[in-house]
């Protein structure tokens, strides 16, 4: 059913189509449709951060950052929704326009800049969402807060979204937010977990539950800051690591319509990047903490892929806008087939 309809989404302006498409979702849900839509994947459970995952196959963040479509999405069949980011106060994010599709070579292109409600606004519709499934907040900065006072942004959201939040992801890798991926180095993000999970115990003593927190990192790492990254996460006890967000690479689409765009690359050109830091990960992490793997999976050999070199989990996001749907019970599929 897709395919009938993505000619149609693809003469829209890239922006335009997004929330069409969530507005078709939310209203094939209220209908009933769904699953004709997107019939469900047979489950595949697999536990991963103390959580029961019905398969492993979850949106990535960034497609509903306002946890405006939960349900809709959810009814595709995914393993796990991840919502977000979400900043402390609404903000606009980058000026339009600042999302390009690179069809040729599968590939987006965006540079949105956290645009959102504010995390008030996302709780609550997590609040109306009759959702039970594993559901993932993804948490940042908003861009006007000094890279000095990020911390605090992060602990604004971490105890707002903790009560709703089956875990929650500290977004520290996006492009898209001056200086952001500078809490990647050594010494900004030691001083940001400590104060993470510091505030992770008080939380979970408040609320009798523990809610694992994960770190979105970036593909473009030199193999010495990876090692560094995985040592921190062992040595603070993160829960997880989302591997990958988007690249600064423009290689293999420089001279496309739109390869010059800035922002961040995602879909078919991240896919080796994503996988090598997986692969690395795994070696230096040793099972200690599990690895969710995304970026550029357009097809179930692309999940798989990610499995073999070491994740737990994957999550799609552009895949999903150039296959659809059936790339859901695709990725299901082969990642058992394993």
């Amino acid at each position: 059913m897709y395919r009938l309809f993505r000619p149609a989404l693809f003469r829209l302006d890239p922006e335009t189509a997004h929330h069409l498409t969530l507005a078709g979702l939310n209203a094939a849900y209220s209908l009933g449709l769904s699953r004709i839509v997107s019939p469900r994947p047979p489950d595949d459970p697999r536990t991963v951060m103390g959580l029961n995952f019905p398969n492993p196959v979850g949106l990535a963040a960034g497609l509903d950052k306002n946890g405006d479509c939960i349900n809709g999405l959810a009814a595709l069949g995914f393993g796990f929704i991840e919502i977000g980011t979400v900043t402390p106060l609404p903000q606009p994010g980058n000026p339009k326009p600042r999302l390009f599709r690179l069809p040729q070579a599968n590939a987006i292109i965006n540079r949105m800049g956290f645009n959102n409600h504010g995390v008030n606004k996302l709780i609550e519709n997590v609040r109306h969402a009759k959702y039970q499934g594993i559901l993932g907040i993804n948490i940042g900065k908003n861009a006007a807060t000094p890279i000095e006072k990020a911390a605090d942004d992060y602990l604004i959201c971490l105890r707002k979204v903790y009560a709703f939040a089956s875990y929650i992801t500290v977004n520290i890798s996006s492009p898209n937010t001056r200086n952001l991926r500078q809490l990647q180095d050594e010494d900004a993000l030691n001083d940001l977990l400590i104060q993470l999970k510091a505030e992770q115990k008080k939380l979970a003593d408040t609320h009798g539950k523990y809610v694992p927190i994960a770190l979105k990192i970036a593909p473009d790492l030199e193999t010495e800051q990876i090692v560094q990254i995985a040592r921190l996460l062992m040595q603070h006890r993160i829960d997880g690591v989302i591997a990958t967000n988007t690249t600064l690479s423009r290689e293999g689409v420089a001279n496309l319509p739109h390869g010059t765009e800035t922002g961040g690359l995602s879909g078919s050109p991240v896919r080796d990047k994503s996988t090598a830091v997986i692969r690395q990960l795994a070696a230096e992490l040793k099972g200690a903490l599990p690895i969710i793997g995304v970026g550029g999976i357009l097809s179930g050999a692309d999940a798989a892929e990610k499995i073999t070199a070491g994740a737990s989990l994957v999550q799609i996001y552009s895949g999903l806008v150039y296959r659809g749907p059936a790339l859901i019970s695709e990725a299901c599929a082969a990642i058992r087939a394993l």
